[in-house]
Formats: C-alpha cells, structure tokens, sequence
C-alpha cells in the first residue's frame, strides 16, 4: 500500500509540475460519478472512456469507433467518450487516480507513465483477450511490444504510426532553388537561405515543451544513436555524455541564429500556433510527430498539396546509424481500469477503433494505422514516406517524455526549454536531469 501511495504522489508531483508530458495528438476527462465519469449508480451499464480527441481527425476517428461500439454491440454496455486537451490530459488522468478514481478505460502513451499507471493498480492485463481476437495477427508486431510491460499484454494501440520528421513548404522549397537535406550541414544551408529571404525556417511553439524535445530527440541520436540513452536509464551511463550536450549546443546554435520564431518558449502548440506560421508561409519547416499529416490535410487540402516530408538528416562526421527514427508504433494505446464483463465489453469498443471502416477512415484522414500492410492502403505521398522511413529504421526511439519515468522526463522538459531560452547551458541542464534519474533509481532500490 505504502508504495502504490508513493508512485502516485510521485506521478501526481509530476503532472503538477508539468501538464506536458506527451509528445502527440489531440485532447481526456474526470472519472467522478457527475456526468464525466463511470459511475453506474442509476442503474445503467456505462465505460467512460478518457482520450485527447479533441480535435480533427483524431475526434472523428474516435467517434466513429464508439458509435460503431454501441450500435453493434450486445454486452448491454454504453461507451460514453469523454475528450480532454492534449497538454492538461495527464495531469487531470494522475489527479484523479491519486484520488482514487479512474476511467473504465483511458488512452494514453506507451513508456514510463503507462508503466506507472499500471503499478500503481490501474491498468488490467487484457493477454487472454487479445489473444482470442481478431487484432492479434493485424497489428504490428512493434506496435503490441509497445503495448506490452512485464511479459503481459496491458493496452490496444490504435492511432497512428508517428515517426519525428520535418515538414516543408514544396513551393518554397522550389522557389529558392532548395532540395531536401542529406545532412545536417545541408539543412542548416536550408534555414540560412530563408533567413536570408525574411523567413523564419523552424515553426516551433515551445510552451508546452515537448516539441522543442523533438529537435533535441533527433540531434542526440545523430551524434551518439540510442545506446547513450539506454544505457542513462539503467544507470550504466550518463545523460551529460557528449552526444546530449552536443545536442543542447547545437540547439542554443540554432536559437541565436534564428532559426526559430522569436518569442519561441510563449507560443502554444495546443492553439495551433506553429501550424500558424505554415500557413501564413511565414516559416518553411516544421519538425514535429507526422500526426500532422492529418492536421495539415483536415485543415486545408489546399494547403497540404504543399507540404513535403524528410526523415531528420544525418550529421557528417558521424559514423551513427542514420536510419534510426524517433517516435512510436501506435501513438495512443487504450488501457483498462476495470474487471469481468465490464472489461470485456471495454476491449471489445478498443477492437472496433480497428475495425475496417475505422481504419479506412483513418487512412482517408491522413493517419497511418499501427496494421500490418497498412501501406497498401496508402496513396498519399507523405505517408508512404513516412512508413517507408519507419519499415527502414534500424531502431525506433520512443519519445523521451513517454520512455522516461515523469520526474526525470519533468527535469528534461524543463531544463530544455531553459536551453532554448538561453537560461541555462546545456551542461546544467543535462546535470539536474541527471540528478532527476539518480535519484529516481535511488528511490527505486529502496
């Protein structure tokens, strides 16, 4: 008891702390018995499910596979979806289950946090189900290891395959004589010829954290790969080797040569105000989840005609296995707090969000869907770089805000958004992240 009570103090510390701790979508919910929540104290047989649709195509999505649920469904269940905006969604999920309530069913991002979730009690292994459905042999098999923990099955993927890359204005691109980047000398010729023509070369909104984290991402597995990083979190390494502090440098580069819009720490991604800059062809790249394949075609079909994609670019003088992708196998994976025939009828809504016509619907909408195949059904030019990017990777990177338990992901946010302020350097910033990771395996060994 005394150590579920500790995990949750520290997950409720930690979302406190920051309401940014994932790195995709849209928008979550209250499990209290007032409408928002699961209570069937009137007699009805209801699963509130908690997600971040909030917006399009993820809402549409979302939608269609609750109503195909409770259309088609005999369990006499009702799903009732209850949507939250990205960047406030943990922290309300941890508050509530530190005060002892939870969702039926809740989606949420693979990693540390997911982990925690199901520590401290509020995640059901679902092997036995999964095993007996159809969506065993369709989903990836990267996807299922992402939602998997301690040898069980615990969570559906559902959403997207979304690998960190940079978007491009085309028509920008043509018109200044520019071709897509094969290093990272190349890319930053890129950013210095639209500078050069009053352009700002990276859309960045860097209030919520996470996506200045995506630059950071990339750059450290290009100096180093990913074994720096794993070795970091088990503790046989540092997260102030090199290649982590080469990284902040060539970010607070970047920072004073302007490659980022001014203010860049003050705009908000949740308002959309780096696709802003895109539109208003202000800015010539974006470097994000390719979620925005979705959010650029919603938005305007027009405008996405323009957008091309590349994967991060390799660095020269180093011998890293370019091929590596940061990202994730599924982008959102919904997890169970409840038992019995609830459960059952809770598994069988996640079956529908990959059913056919969901995953038609998806794919019409610009989402890659975590299937096997899945690129047979793509004819869009973008997502088909993208799988290609990520059938190719050597290894596949899960967001470091997702991956890492939330105290040290809180330290590697926060100091980071200090690197791109120029407040701190990126030596301090990388020692308090390290301090954050000793003293979580600290507290983990006692």
């Amino acid at each position: 008891m005394k150590k579920r009570f500790a995990r949750l103090m520290a997950l409720s510390m930690a979302a406190v702390m920051t309401a940014s701790l994932a790195a995709c979508g849209g928008g979550g919910g209250d499990s209290s018995g007032d409408g928002d929540g699961g209570s069937d104290s009137d007699g009805k047989k209801e699963i509130t499910y908690w997600n971040i649709g909030v917006e399009s195509p993820d809402k549409d999505v979302i939608t269609k596979a609750v109503e195909k649920f409770n259309s088609e469904t005999e369990s006499g269940y009702t799903v009732t979806s209850v949507p939250t905006q990205n960047d406030t969604y943990k922290e309300k999920l941890v508050v509530a289950m530190s005060s002892g309530e939870c969702p039926d069913m809740y989606s949420c991002w693979s990693g540390g946090p997911m982990y925690e979730y199901i520590d401290s009690g509020f995640g059901q292994p679902i092997d036995d189900l999964f095993n007996a459905s159809d969506i065993k042999d369709k989903l990836m098999g990267s996807a299922v290891g992402q939602a998997s923990y301690n040898g069980h099955i615990y969570a559906v993927p559902y959403q997207n395959v979304s690998m960190s890359g940079i978007f491009y204005n085309k028509e920008m691109f043509e018109k200044f004589k520019l071709k897509e980047p094969e290093t990272l000398a190349d890319l930053e010729a890129i950013c210095d010829t639209l500078k050069k023509n009053d352009i700002t070369p990276f859309a960045l909104a860097n209030s919520s954290k996470w996506t200045g984290s995506m630059y950071y991402m990339n750059l450290a597995a290009r100096y180093g790969g990913l074994e720096p990083f794993q070795k970091a979190v088990a503790g046989e390494g540092k997260f102030t080797d090199e290649c982590f502090i080469k990284a902040g440098e060539k970010i607070q580069e970047w920072v004073e040569a302007g490659y980022f819009p001014d203010g860049v720490n003050s705009l908000s991604e949740d308002d959309g105000q780096a696709k802003q800059l895109m539109y208003q062809e202000t800015a010539g790249m974006l470097l994000c989840g390719s979620w925005y394949t979705g959010t650029f075609a919603t938005d305007s079909a027009e405008f996405y005609e323009k957008i091309g994609w590349f994967p991060f670019p390799a660095i020269e003088e180093c011998d890293v296995d370019p091929s590596i992708m940061i990202g994730t196998v599924g982008d959102q994976f919904i997890v169970f707090n409840c038992e019995g025939e609830k459960l059952k009828a809770a598994f069988e809504c996640a079956e529908a969000h990959l059913s056919d016509e969901v995953i038609d619907f998806e794919v019409e909408n610009g989402k890659i869907p975590p299937i096997v195949g899945v690129e047979d059904k793509l004819t869009d030019s973008v997502t088909k770089e993208v799988v290609e990017a990520a059938n190719n990777a050597s290894e596949i990177q899960l967001w470091y805000d997702q991956y890492l338990p939330p105290a040290v992901a809180t330290a590697h946010l926060d100091g980071l958004q200090e690197v791109f302020g120029l407040t701190k350097t990126p030596q301090e910033a990388q020692e308090a992240m390290q301090k954050a990771m000793d003293d979580y395996l600290a507290n983990k060994a006692e």
